[in-house]
């Protein structure tokens, strides 16, 4: 009986020793996304989109899974949210915002005061001051109500200044001149407390007339109590004309303002065919601009104006230009890819 127990337990331990050899290796960790990476620094790490990529199941599974945070390209603009006065159509910007929380994204709204893309009814209007600013106000505060409490920021006024730093004489601004941005901010802030609200702008990476237009009004705004609390640096460089060695300086003159700063929509392109040595170059400069947002506390995310070259606005807009994106026409990482998860420290 003393034998048998004991062969009973040896064949048992046997057993034993068997299974844990043929337990399979752990499984290497999941490497952590640009998303993942980013929150590291408490800071996010996004895309754009826009709604036609919204068929494409390859392009969607790289957005859900890699991105933190997402801004609609077009979605929210003017011509899709009220198409026709007084009518308002959030259907696709919806579908962004619907895609964003499945996937536990951040979304920056993108944007409620724009001279371009205005729907043809406003444009081709004659309007007193009066009617405008009624107009102007509706619009703001539909559209930011009905996203209340779902976006982290509104660019609400995008694009007001000219390169020298003058206004930009736009509808608006003719119509009702430059008080027109403290007005947008005030009623975008009472539609939604909650959304940090901000102005963008692009050239406005290093210091320079036209972000000294911006310094200077974001001064006088938060001294006369309007709610400012960001400034976008849009971030579409271009490899022939130089990178804004100043861009870190640039950015913590904001911060020091007491305004967040965001990178809006970062792109880095340049002229075609790509060569190997421009793709390093890209790829150097998307490092350094990652770096100087994690080296001023309050800029707070990059957002890249979409991931992948196959859906970049950059080829029809500069002819012969393009290859702008960490991502090519294929969904393949580019070296500006491996760049940013190095600075970020994947």
């Amino acid at each position: 009986m003393f034998l048998s127990r004991n062969l009973i337990a040896l064949s048992a331990a046997l057993c034993l020793g068997a299974g844990l050899a043929a337990a399979p290796a752990a499984a290497e960790p999941r490497p952590r996304t640009l998303g993942e990476l980013a929150k590291k620094h408490h800071k996010y790490f996004g895309s754009a989109t826009d709604n036609p990529e919204f068929t494409d199941a390859a392009y969607l599974k790289l957005l859900g899974s890699e991105f933190g945070q997402t801004t609609p390209g077009n979605a929210m603009k003017w011509y899709a949210t009220e198409p026709e006065r007084g009518v308002f159509d959030f259907t696709a910007a919806d579908e962004v915002m619907a895609f964003a929380k499945d996937h536990h994204q951040k979304v920056r709204g993108h944007t409620l005061v724009w001279h371009s893309q205005l729907p043809a009814w406003l444009t081709e209007g004659t309007w007193t001051p009066e009617e405008l600013r009624a107009i102007l106000k509706n619009h703001i505060q539909t559209v930011a109500r009905h996203y209340k409490g779902r976006v982290i920021h509104w660019d609400v006024v995008n694009e007001a200044f000219n390169e020298d730093g003058t206004y930009r004489e736009s509808l608006f601004y003719k119509t009702l001149g430059p008080g027109y941005i403290a007005d947008a901010l005030r009623w975008a802030h009472e539609a939604d407390p909650h959304a940090k609200l901000y102005l963008n702008d692009y050239n406005v990476d290093g210091i320079g007339p036209k972000s000294d237009a911006y310094y200077t009004l974001i001064k006088q705004l938060k001294a006369d109590g309007v709610p400012v609390e960001g400034f976008g640096i849009q971030g579409h460089l271009a490899l022939q004309y130089g990178f804004p060695a100043d861009v870190r300086q640039n950015m913590q003159r904001f911060a020091d303002l007491g305004v967040e700063v965001a990178v809006t929509e970062l792109d880095i392109r340049m002229k075609l065919p790509a060569t190997p040595s421009m793709l390093a170059t890209q790829a150097t400069w998307y490092a350094d601009y990652v770096k100087a947002c994690l080296a001023v506390e309050k800029c707070v995310g990059i957002t890249i104006w979409d991931y992948t070259d196959k859906y970049s606005w950059i080829p029809s807009v500069f002819p012969g230009e393009g290859a702008a994106l960490p991502y090519d026409e294929n969904l393949l990482p580019k070296p500006a890819y491996h760049s940013i998860r190095k600075v970020l420290g994947g």
